[in-house]
């Protein structure tokens, strides 16, 4: 920006100013959806949003059979899951970015999404897809529910884990002395 017919450097021409802000207004736009997904991720991985989901889960699991077959009590339980989901991100977005809507954001996304489907990659635009792909549901519940009842793969058995031992400096003196002679 340049500085204006004074001359004074630190001010700044505001009619250039003005010039720019209408040209970025995509920038905001972006900026704002970039700081909107930023606290999303942040949301998910906090305990709150952790319990709450594990909470749904443990309600429901026990609806869940691993048929190709849907039972029509899969599409209720989606439907509570959906509104669960959306409900607490909302409450958490309105306290984290006054003024926020989801109505706003949902059509931001939905636009982003037809108009340019590589700006939409990324583990959390796969978590959000989970919330609404019926087929990534009704996964994450075969999944939770095979936990509960104790029919996962446990590959833990086959670890040992110890703790990293810092050598001595004796045995380090000892060594470089046994290098030392070998040479």
């Amino acid at each position: 920006m340049a500085a204006n017919e004074s001359g004074d450097g630190d001010q700044i021409d505001f009619m250039e100013f003005q010039e720019e802000l209408v040209g970025s207004s995509s920038n905001i736009d972006d900026t704002k959806f970039d700081t909107t997904i930023g606290h999303i991720e942040d949301i998910i991985m906090e305990d709150g949003f952790q319990k709450m989901q594990s909470d749904f889960m443990e309600q429901h699991y026990h609806h869940f059979d691993d048929d190709e077959e849907n039972k029509f009590i899969y599409t209720d339980i989606h439907k509570q899951y959906l509104s669960l989901v959306e409900k607490y991100l909302e409450e958490q977005l309105v306290v984290r970015m006054p003024g926020f809507a989801m109505e706003a954001f949902s059509t931001q996304l939905e636009k982003r999404k037809k108009k340019k489907k590589e700006s939409l990659d990324g583990e959390i635009f796969e978590i959000l897809l989970t919330f609404s792909d019926f087929l990534a549901f009704k996964e994450m519940f075969l999944d939770y529910k095979a936990e509960k009842e104790g029919r996962t793969v446990d590959l833990s058995a086959g670890f040992i884990v110890t703790p990293y031992q810092e050598p001595s400096t004796s045995q380090q003196d000892n060594s470089a002395s046994k290098q030392l002679s070998e040479k």
